[in-house]
């Protein structure tokens, strides 16, 4: 699914040359001030990861009906574009061309961050079109110094001192197995968590799996004979689910820990029992936010189901990017990224957030969550002493 990073940037390098080449697409979604105005979506919808990047198109349509309800921006109306990028960095540079050959105004999405690393090189080649990220956590994503990438959610040097503080100082782990499965964000966060682990004073041992797999039961044995306190999982959740089971089915009692990308409900149905007492560290939930509560009411009822965990940091991709149209008074890509540079206290369904110099979203929030019951629980967070308490 995902390439190691240093591989996806040259790779990624090299597809925006050769876009670039081809000429620069229009960056207004139409000249008629009547049409609608296209906000692209970049998500995985097939293979793997499609029901996380289904919940995201989910999360923007209802961003949209939202704008549109409420007499849309500059007189029209919001349109979702979707594609599928697949998770992986041809398919999605093919997507991200899709989108700038359908003429978007913006784009919010981004999943896997292997997928939005091209992704951006060519939006970024084609006029600087803004791309506000709803799910892709790597940093290297606004830091390669572009004036058009924003993020609605945290990074992965954000999460990983997270991670660690909670491992080191409310588990008392003193051995750790950090295990990623190659990808960019797997990677990212492992190495992010690592490293903050060895400021608590704990080595921890890193170990790789290949995604796509049915049978890891070979790398829990080589896991459980290191007799680790926590393992923690960097991956996605297609692979925490199997881990979960199968570390059950062997016997194997460690502490099961997983990054934002294992909080999905595949991994529930996936294990069943044997996720009981799993913790996840992420983002907030729009269930655990209490500015989101009609918003959870509103998905359910749409969707019959309730929001994934990505879907609400989506509505908020599309409502910022939407705000700086407004602001703007303008489709012109150079003025909605400076409107966007200059978004200050944005009242989001996930909080009040604004951007910083490169593009993050600031504050970033992060609590860990537990199955209890075959059921994510809000579980603990920080408070504002450097204490961990239960969330509220």
């Amino acid at each position: 699914m995902a390439r190691r990073y240093s591989w996806i940037l040259a790779a990624a390098g090299a597809m925006s040359l050769l876009v670039a080449g081809c000429g620069s697409a229009t960056t207004s979604s139409s000249s008629s001030s009547s049409a609608p105005i296209k906000i692209g979506v970049p998500v995985p919808l097939s293979g793997s990861y499609a029901s996380a990047g289904e919940d995201i198109v989910d999360g923007a349509k209802l961003a949209a009906a939202k704008i549109n309800g409420s007499g849309g921006v500059l007189g029209r109306k919001i349109q979702i574009v979707p594609v599928d990028d697949a998770c992986d960095a041809q398919t999605a540079t093919q997507a991200a061309q899709n989108l700038v050959s359908q003429n978007v105004t913006a784009v919010a999405g981004g999943y896997c961050s292997s997928a939005s690393l091209p992704e951006l090189q060519v939006f970024h080649s084609q006029g600087d079109l803004p791309f506000v990220l709803d799910a892709s956590t790597n940093p290297q994503l606004t830091e390669l110094g572009y004036n058009d990438v924003f993020r609605t959610i945290g990074r992965d040097d954000e999460q990983g001192p997270f991670a660690a503080n909670f491992i080191a100082n409310y588990l008392h782990a003193k051995k750790v197995v950090v295990m990623d499965d190659n990808s960019t964000y797997a990677v990212g966060l492992q190495q992010d968590t690592v490293k903050a682990l060895k400021s608590y004073g704990i080595t921890a041992t890193v170990q790789h799996l290949t995604p796509g797999q049915s049978d890891y039961t070979s790398v829990l044995t080589q896991i459980n004979q290191l007799h680790p306190d926590v393992l923690y999982y960097t991956g996605y959740f297609t692979e925490m689910g199997l881990l979960l089971k199968q570390a059950h089915q062997l016997g194997y009692t460690f502490q099961m820990m997983g990054g934002d990308a294992t909080n999905s409900p595949t991994v529930l149905s996936t294990a069943g029992s044997a996720a009981n007492n799993f913790i996840v560290t992420t983002a907030p939930l729009a269930q655990f936010l209490g500015t989101a509560k009609s918003y959870v009411t509103q998905y359910t009822q749409k969707y019959g189901q309730a929001p994934g965990p990505y879907s609400v940091y989506e509505y908020d991709a599309v409502s910022v990017v939407a705000q700086a149209i407004k602001n703007a008074g303008s489709t012109k890509a150079s003025k909605i990224n400076a409107a966007l540079s200059k978004i200050h206290d944005f009242k989001g369904l996930t909080g009040t957030f604004s951007f910083n110099k490169i593009g993050d979203r600031t504050p970033a929030v992060y609590i860990t969550l537990r199955v209890v019951n075959g059921k994510f629980t809000a579980y603990k967070e920080l408070n504002d002493a450097g204490q961990w308490v239960s969330v509220h």
